[in-house]
Order: C-alpha cells, then sequence, then structure tokens
C-alpha cells in the first residue's frame, strides 16, 4: 500500500534584519509595545529579491537533500498572497527556473494557511497519478505593508519554506485533517484590492494594495475557531491529543498559540514558536519552522506532528501527519 513521505524540508530567509527598535525610529512603537502584544522582537525583509526567488532558492534546497532531479517531479505548488505577479504564476517562474521541465505547478492562495492546503492539494495529486512535488509556501510581504501603520507594519515579514513530498510504502503520512473557510468573515483581514478601471464599469473598489486587519476578531476567530479544526482532524487520524508529538501552529502572534495549547491541556512546549526572529510570515511560517525543528534535531522521523494554519479568508487547516 502507497502511503505519503515527506523527504525532505528547506527554508529561505532574506539577510537584511528589521529589529523593532528600528521601526520605532519609522513609526510611534517600541520593542516593548510590539513583543508585548505579539510575541514579535524582528523580522526579514528583503532588499532585490522577489517571491520567486526565495521560492526558488528553497526549491533547489529540495533538491539538493533530496538528491531527485528536477525533471523527476510531477508538481510545484507555491502559496502565496504576495506573488510576483497574477500571471505567470510564482510557480511556473520556480519551475522555469530550476529546469523542472515534467512538472506541472500553480499558485495557491490561501494566506496563512496556505502551506496547510498546499498539502492538502499535494497529498490528493499524490494518491492518483503521481509521484513526487513540491509544496512551498513563499511570501513578500514588505510589499503589502503601508510602513506608516504601525498597526500591521510591525507584523510581518518575509520568507520561504517548503517541503518535497512523494509516495512510498513506509508506514508514513498523513494521518486526518480538516480544513474551514469562513467567507462570511474574509473583510475582517484583506490586503492587494484592485480596482475595475474599464471604460464600462462603475468602481468595484478602490485601489488598496496594504493589508488593513480587525486585529480583535481575528484573534477571536482564531482562539475559537483553531481549536475545534484541530480537534476533528485528530478525531479523524484516530489519535488522541497526547500523542501528538509537536503542533506546529502558523506563527501569527505568541499569544493565540499560548491560549490554543490551555484549550488542549496540552505542554505549551509541544508548540514551539518562531515568531519572535521571523514575525508573521503567512504561508512561510509553518515550513520556517518545520525545517528549524528538522535542522535542530527536535523533530525527525517517526514522530507525529501537527500543521494548523489559519488566517485570511478567513480559513483554518490542520493536518496530522506521521513523519
Amino acid at each position: 500500500m502507497e502511503h505519503l513521505k515527506i523527504v525532505a524540508s528547506a527554508r529561505q530567509l532574506p539577510e537584511l534584519q528589521v529589529t523593532n527598535q528600528e521601526l520605532s525610529n519609522i513609526m510611534d512603537t517600541s520593542d516593548d509595545w510590539i513583543f508585548s502584544r505579539t510575541g514579535i522582537h524582528q523580522r526579514q525583509i528583503v532588499t532585490t529579491e522577489n517571491t520567486s526567488d526565495i521560492a526558488t532558492a528553497v526549491a533547489k534546497q529540495l533538491l539538493d537533500k533530496s538528491g531527485v532531479t528536477a525533471d523527476s517531479l510531477d508538481f510545484i505548488i507555491v502559496s502565496t498572497m504576495s506573488p510576483d505577479s497574477l500571471s505567470p504564476s510564482t510557480a511556473a517562474i520556480v519551475q522555469g527556473a530550476i529546469g523542472a521541465s515534467n512538472a506541472f505547478a500553480f499558485d495557491l492562495s490561501a494566506a496563512c494557511s496556505g502551506f496547510v492546503y498546499g498539502l492538502s492539494v499535494a497529498s490528493s495529486l499524490l494518491s492518483t497519478r503521481y509521484k513526487r512535488g513540491l509544496v512551498i509556501g513563499s511570501e513578500v510581504l514588505s510589499k503589502l505593508v503601508d510602513w506608516q501603520d504601525r498597526t500591521t507594519a510591525v507584523l510581518f515579514g518575509d520568507g520561504a519554506a517548503g517541503v518535497l513530498v512523494e509516495t512510498t510504502t513506509e508506514n508514513v503520512g498523513l494521518l486526518g485533517e480538516q480544513l474551514r473557510t469562513y467567507g462570511d468573515k474574509g473583510d475582517n483581514l484583506v490586503a492587494g484590492r484592485f480596482a475595475n478601471q474599464n471604460p464600462f464599469a462603475g468602481e468595484i473598489s478602490p485601489v488598496d494594495p496594504y493589508f488593513h486587519q480587525n486585529g480583535r476578531e481575528v484573534y477571536s476567530f482564531a482562539t475559537r475557531e483553531v481549536p475545534a479544526v484541530l480537534q476533528t482532524a485528530l478525531k479523524k487520524a484516530e489519535i488522541a491529543a497526547d500523542d501528538v508529538d509537536y503542533y506546529l501552529l502558523h506563527q501569527a502572534n505568541a499569544r493565540i498559540v499560548t491560549s490554543i495549547a490551555k484549550r488542549f491541556g496540552q505542554p505549551v512546549d509541544k508548540f514551539p514558536t518562531n515568531m519572535a526572529e521571523n514575525g508573521n510570515t503567512s504561508a512561510a511560517s509553518i515550513g520556517l519552522l518545520f525545517d528549524e525543528l528538522i535542522e535542530s534535531g527536535k523533530v525527525h522521523a517517526g514522530q507525529t506532528i501537527a500543521f494548523v494554519g489559519f488566517g485570511g479568508g478567513l480559513t483554518v487547516g490542520a493536518q496530522i501527519w506521521k513523519i
């Protein structure tokens, strides 16, 4: 019987680190104000790179680590809310850059749930006719941030991370998942609005590229809906919360992570975080955390891992994997 295996993980962060103290030089804020509310001390910001550049760097690392060739890939999925362009897709740019001539490629837009949604799509593809693919979360959120708005500019960072997944006969893989979308609440977190400027139409929406969010409502949504979705995923996987070695949540806010750990009655050290160093990197955040933990040896083969994304849409996604 064929199962699904995460063969390799990788990450790429820009070189430029921007601390809270540096932000206080351009807006009315402070390290204490930001950290006490979010758990963030700094973030990485691009200088010359775009979303496809850091995604391509991740793709090349995944090939190197796994020892497979680009032409053996069947597909490339890039989850992003900050693509280089609407067309070509960021995934298509990556496909061309690494020479994956046999792979089809497309972007997936699910904001901060993008990594989990991407893994779900990849899992479906691998359960049919395909054998191997890349799932990459890549974001340059700094181009969507109003750098004069301290309610949003302090939250986000740039980065990319991903995994190479393939079919295997090993007893590993996806045990259960639950994906939910709450479109009626979508206006609580928006970015990248376009205007219709054709000569025959009235204004559909104003041009507004920047992030806007109702922080209080997003916090309430996450602490309310994420535990319910995660509980359903655990039930589908037929395991208890105690059976999970680590819960890798989207790195949006330290208080959200702590709240969810308490809801589950699980030790907070089973909910590792890295938003202090990276900020909120949307679709890249779970992959970044996963690769850091793999590199440190804390996460390794044989463990049961929960991936949990939540954010714009509004969306939630939870998957339980044996890796």
